[in-house]
């Protein structure tokens, strides 16, 4: 048993029944055994999660072996990303659960790692030389984790067959925008009979046009950012959203929470504006906006579809999940090194994002586990409490 700086304790038999999880998707022993240790290191105190560190933690001389692990070794991570859902869904599934989408930046020296390019990346606050990974998220009352990654391949890495071969790009991968990545990786979450109320994420998907149709005509309930220029068009006339905002009067607006944050209540101004687009039967499709109450120039909006009956309050809480998944990179860069990898190969991107994704709902889980033992104990105190009254 090991006591991670996080008060949880790693035991041995939770990481054994973890790693079995995965085990059938490695052909050799010797390279099932080595990516649990992988694992092992990823969950234990090392500094950086990189391959020096990680293969001096499992006591060998050089990180040869980590390496094999994730460019040669033989072994199915797509296989191991449905485990990874499948454990996730296990311990913290509930039929309120929303799936988040959403990118982050690993930020990358060189030109060699795969799809790495300067590029906007929301990590660093501006365009640096940096890998772009789509994620999906899934929070519920429960615990939040991820399902699944998506590695972006830049338009300029598509059309170039001498890079893609260094870099081991398959044949098969085409360029794909990021919102086609999140539908992707949707779809395998809704196929997978993932139980799940909402979808949400950034301006990037709700300005997306065909994500939000493919998801209406799915019948999946969203409530996706949008743009301050993102248009609605009402009486065949495009309007800016943030045009239709401006003009909504002052008992339009409401102070709802949208949940805890790290520096509690989140408290904003909401206004929610019914749209004419035609849906099917027990549908609707709203506007909302965000205002900031500290200062009221500082807005957000906001396209929804659900149930026709759905109130104000069940939308904000879907807009403020969004922020379950920024807090869930910054856990897992931090906690199980989710950017500490040093491997160029797509290939070998996958394989540390998909095992890391997998210590880190380890994490999780033992938090909810933790937590569900900590209101036992705090209900038998009470209990013990009242019998005492009663005693005297």
């Amino acid at each position: 048993m090991v006591r991670r700086s996080d008060g949880l304790y790693v035991q041995r038999a939770g990481l054994d029944a973890l790693h079995a999880r995965i085990a059938s998707r490695f052909r050799r022993a010797e390279v099932r055994m080595r990516a649990k240790r992988y694992l092992t290191g990823l969950l234990d105190q090392v500094e950086r999660k990189n391959g020096w560190q990680l293969a001096e933690q499992a006591g060998e001389a050089g990180p040869q072996g980590v390496q094999r692990l994730l460019n040669a070794a033989e072994w199915d991570v797509d296989a191991a990303r449905d485990d990874l859902r499948a454990y996730v869904v296990e311990c913290l599934g509930d039929l309120g659960g929303v799936l988040i989408v959403d990118e982050t930046g690993f930020l990358k020296k060189g030109a060699k790692s795969a799809g790495v390019q300067r590029q906007y990346s929301g990590t660093a606050g501006r365009i640096e030389n940096c890998q772009i990974g789509v994620f999906l998220a899934y929070a519920t009352p429960k615990g939040r984790a991820f399902l699944d990654r998506a590695l972006y391949l830049p338009r300029e890495w598509v059309h170039d067959p001498a890079r893609r071969a260094e870099a081991g790009i398959p044949a098969a991968v085409a360029f794909a925008t990021k919102p086609t990545l999140a539908q992707q990786m949707l779809l395998r979450a809704f196929a997978a009979g993932v139980p799940v109320a909402w979808v949400t994420g950034d301006e990037i998907y709700g300005d997306d046009s065909d994500l939000r149709r493919w998801l209406e005509a799915a019948g999946h309930p969203y409530v996706l950012a949008v743009s301050a220029n993102h248009t609605i068009w009402r009486n065949s006339v495009p309007e800016r959203v943030d045009a239709l905002v401006a003009a909504l009067p002052a008992v339009a607006w409401a102070s709802v929470s949208a949940g805890e944050g790290s520096q509690g209540e989140r408290l904003y101004d909401w206004a929610c504006l019914r749209l004419p687009y035609p849906t099917g039967d027990g549908q609707a499709q709203w506007l909302l906006a965000r205002r900031s109450l500290s200062d009221p120039t500082e807005l957000a909006y906001y396209r929804a579809f659900g149930p026709a009956e759905t109130g104000l309050a069940q939308l904000v809480r879907t807009a403020g999940m969004r922020w379950a998944i920024e807090e869930g990179f910054e856990d897992a860069k931090g906690v199980v090194g989710l950017d500490q990898y040093e491997a160029r190969k797509w290939t070998a991107w996958y394989r540390h994002i998909t095992l890391a994704l997998l210590a880190h709902a380890y994490l999780a889980v033992l938090r909810v586990q933790a937590q569900a033992r900590e209101q036992e104990q705090k209900q038998q105190k009470q209990q013990k409490g009242v019998a005492l009254t009663r005693l005297t």
